[in-house]
């Protein structure tokens, strides 16, 4: 009997300990951009990309679809310096599947102007689609925007 009681009220003190996970979306749109292509996802990251830090420092941006590839949201990923930035892979998909995204496009600029993905943006562009067909997300590009212009991995056959 004494077992029992103590048993319960360890229950009850760890239930005030552990925390609770609650996951939820929603959003304030009605109206959604759908991303037919390569050219409508740069037409719509160029609409939210801030043209004064195109050329300063290099970020990194989600755009978040659904089955429709209707445009969710974006995500601001990350911020880096002229050459580079860090992208979480986690916190990367946390955020997909908190959205219960479909679909992404991923994208970050070139300061430089430079339109050619480095090895390393090959690199990832593989490390990202291979952890997003495991959680049955689909890639749909990887955009390398400038004020030049852009650059499709998907067009090019690499995503």
């Amino acid at each position: 009997m004494l077992y029992k009681l103590w048993t319960l009220l360890i229950f009850k003190i760890m239930e005030n300990i552990i925390a609770e996970i609650q996951v939820s979306y929603s959003t304030n749109s009605k109206v959604r951009q759908k991303i037919t292509n390569s050219h409508s996802a740069y037409e719509a990251l160029q609409s939210i990309w801030s043209a004064g830090t195109m050329e300063l420092q290099e970020e990194f941006k989600v755009l978040l679809l659904n089955r429709a590839n209707q445009v969710l949201g974006v995500y601001n990923l990350s911020k880096g310096g002229v050459s580079g930035t860090v992208v979480d892979l986690k916190l990367l998909f946390a955020v997909a599947l908190k959205c219960n995204a479909s679909g992404i496009v991923i994208s970050h600029n070139h300061p430089s102007g430079n339109l050619n993905p480095s090895d390393a943006d090959k690199q990832l562009t593989k490390k990202i689609k291979q952890a997003s067909e495991l959680l049955d997300i689909k890639l749909i590009d990887h955009i390398i925007i400038t004020h030049l212009g852009y650059y499709s991995f998907s067009e090019n056959g690499i995503c």
